[in-house]
């Protein structure tokens, strides 16, 4: 299922996603309550799934373990002046190579190589709502 909101003003920027900037990721903690970190984030419009590289004890990757198999709700934001956009959607945890593999390359393309880490896996978020200023394309 798709879903769209908005909020005041909103267009298509297609390199919003692209630019190098920090974004924001929430995920729920066991407890119920919102942890929001700020990460690097790729987003593909085509497959609708952004993703976030990380350790794999990091706590951002315990919450989204700890939801269950079917995955956990999260987010993922950005902003610059009064451009912004949030992504929702269901987050789950890949830790095979391919995977890693694919989700690095996206990160070199955005930001910079990331350093080395043998711990590395990825959070990808099924995207299924979209909303802000900025939205990327197809939303």
């Amino acid at each position: 299922m798709s879903t769209q909101t908005s909020s005041g003003s909103s267009r298509e920027e297609p390199g919003f996603w692209e630019e190098r900037r920090i974004c924001f990721l929430t995920t729920p903690r066991p407890d119920g309550t919102a942890h929001l970190v700020p990460v690097g984030v790729t987003y593909d419009p085509a497959t609708r799934i952004a993703r976030v590289i990380s350790s794999r004890s990091s706590k951002k990757v315990r919450n989204v373990l700890a939801a269950g198999p079917n995955g956990a709700h999260a987010a993922v934001s950005q902003a610059e002046g009064r451009r912004w956009c949030t992504l929702e959607g269901t987050a789950v945890v890949r830790d095979d190579p391919e995977s890693v593999a694919d989700a690095e390359e996206r990160y070199t393309r955005r930001y910079k190589p990331p350093r080395p880490n043998p711990e590395r896996v990825v959070i990808e978020i099924t995207v299924t709502r979209a909303m802000g200023t900025a939205k990327p394309p197809g939303w």
